[in-house]
């Protein structure tokens, strides 16, 4: 314990909010300090960690690998020291001005925020939402840390420090034009594997739900069009005969402004299943089981009547 006397736990408050922020002057704002304030703890830092911890990289600041390795036990030390000199067990929405992270993907964004913000602004008026992309290769880590309070996300492989659990299954729907031949007398899975396709992803190749499912069948799409925003799909399908399949609740929204017929997929089981995920060491935290809650309010407002 002879060490630990010479560090102030305030610098490692410091480090998490610069690792957790990216830059000097996002974690200032984070932390209600200046912006020479944060760069004279990382001056300790580095003295006392004998490390740059931080380096210079575009408008940001990238860990170096010693601070990549600390920045999981230093996280989990301040949760743990938080809990028992803290009064966690008190969040009053009505007068908090926490700041919560979600990671979502763009397409849930457009789904769940309107409802999500509308309740926020209703009875947490001071709390701050970003809504920020997910790194699927580093989502146990940025939870760990807290660079994330909670992630929206599909199935992933996750060890059993972090939680989950199914907060939405999300039916698939075809797309098409009105008055595409495929829909004469009803989409069946013989009209679907006729006609052509296009596929929203950020991979140029791939199969996605959808192929899996008509693989079963034995068969493949004649996907002709991959594109990287389902608004310019949806725009593609109104003017061409190619098809389009997504999930049911993003389907009525992106194609609000186009006069598209949505009909159910013919598959056995048109669905896809939505997973909230949140690390361990804020399981029993008030604010982040607030936020959970606020979640699975909002995914159950927006499911089909």
């Amino acid at each position: 314990m002879r060490s630990l006397s010479r560090v102030d736990l305030n610098l490692l408050v410091v480090f998490d909010a610069i690792y957790v922020e990216g830059g000097i002057t996002r974690a200032a704002k984070r932390l209600n300090l200046t912006q020479p304030a944060i760069s004279h703890a990382l001056g300790r830092l580095r003295e006392l960690f004998g490390d740059p911890l931080f380096e210079r990289q575009g408008h940001g600041m990238a860990p170096t690998p010693v601070a990549r390795a600390m920045v999981v036990p230093i996280r989990e030390a301040l949760t743990t020291i938080d809990s028992v000199v803290g009064d966690r067990g008190r969040f009053d929405p009505a007068t908090s001005e926490r700041r919560f992270v979600v990671g979502l993907r763009d397409v849930m964004e457009a789904v769940v925020l309107p409802r999500l913000t509308a309740g926020l602004l209703r009875v947490a008026p001071r709390v701050d939402l970003s809504s920020v992309r997910v790194n699927r290769a580093a989502v146990e880590q940025d939870l760990a840390i807290g660079r994330y309070d909670a992630i929206v996300d599909i199935l992933m492989p996750m060890s059993a420090k972090v939680n989950h659990t199914l907060i939405a299954s999300d039916g698939l729907v075809v797309v098409a034009r009105r008055g595409h031949p495929c829909l004469d007398g009803g989409l069946t899975l013989d009209s679907y594997l006729a006609a052509k396709h296009v596929v929203v992803t950020s991979s140029e190749i791939g199969l996605g739900l959808a192929d899996r499912e008509v693989a079963r069948f034995g068969h493949h799409r004649d996907i002709r069009l991959r594109c990287q925003q389902s608004y310019a799909a949806c725009r593609v399908v109104s003017e061409t005969d190619l098809v389009l399949t997504m999930p049911a609740r993003y389907a009525r929204i992106a194609n609000l402004p186009f006069a598209n017929e949505i009909v159910p997929a013919p598959f056995v089981k048109p669905s896809q299943d939505i997973y909230l995920y949140w690390h361990g060491n804020v399981d029993a935290d008030p604010a982040n089981r607030w936020l959970r809650d606020r979640l699975f309010d909002a995914f159950a407002e927006t499911a089909a009547p």
